[in-house]
């Protein structure tokens, strides 16, 4: 998953997903020896090494234009960035979203990809806007290139919707 799903037209198998957030929720399950925190601002470059590292598509471009674009967002909330840590400290997985509840990214380590924490982040990232009152959450992924991912989104729950929202 990554980027807005602006005015730009969705690329070929490009799918917008949307979850419901009703009272089915269920509480994330962290890996042993992962802990998921708060984004900070000393971890913005970890953050965009590993978008670059898991994306392989160099659409997020040098560190400074990142993030510039992505601070300066107005739907940019420190709140809504959630990390997970591996024991050594380093950053496993990350889902960062827009205060709308879109989904603008969720990454995961190729090291720590299987152990289910891209659907703990997932599950956290429900619970956290359910928390603020939002109705769904949606994302934009693709079903041939992110076959993974989509297989995920699946899973839980999350159905495909209208470009439009």
């Amino acid at each position: 998953m990554h980027e807005k799903s602006g005015p730009n037209p969705p690329a070929p198998n490009d799918v917008r997903l949307r979850k419901l957030l009703d009272d089915t929720l269920t509480a994330p399950h962290w890996p042993e020896g992962f802990v998921m925190r708060l984004f900070e601002h000393r971890d913005a470059q970890a953050l965009h090494a590993l978008l670059d590292e898991a994306f392989d598509d160099g659409a997020e471009g040098p560190f400074d234009e990142w993030w510039e674009r992505i601070s300066g967002d107005a739907e940019f909330d420190p709140e809504l960035c959630f990390l997970v840590i591996d024991g050594k400290g380093l950053l496993a997985g990350a889902a960062l979203c827009w205060t709308s509840g879109f989904v603008k990214d969720l990454a995961v380590h190729p090291d720590s990809r299987r152990r289910g924490i891209g659907e703990a982040l997932m599950r956290h990232v429900f619970l956290a806007f359910q928390d603020r009152g939002a109705t769904h959450v949606d994302l934009k992924t693709n079903t041939v290139n992110n076959t993974a991912a989509f297989r995920l989104y699946e899973r839980l729950g999350m159905v495909p919707v209208a470009w439009e929202g």
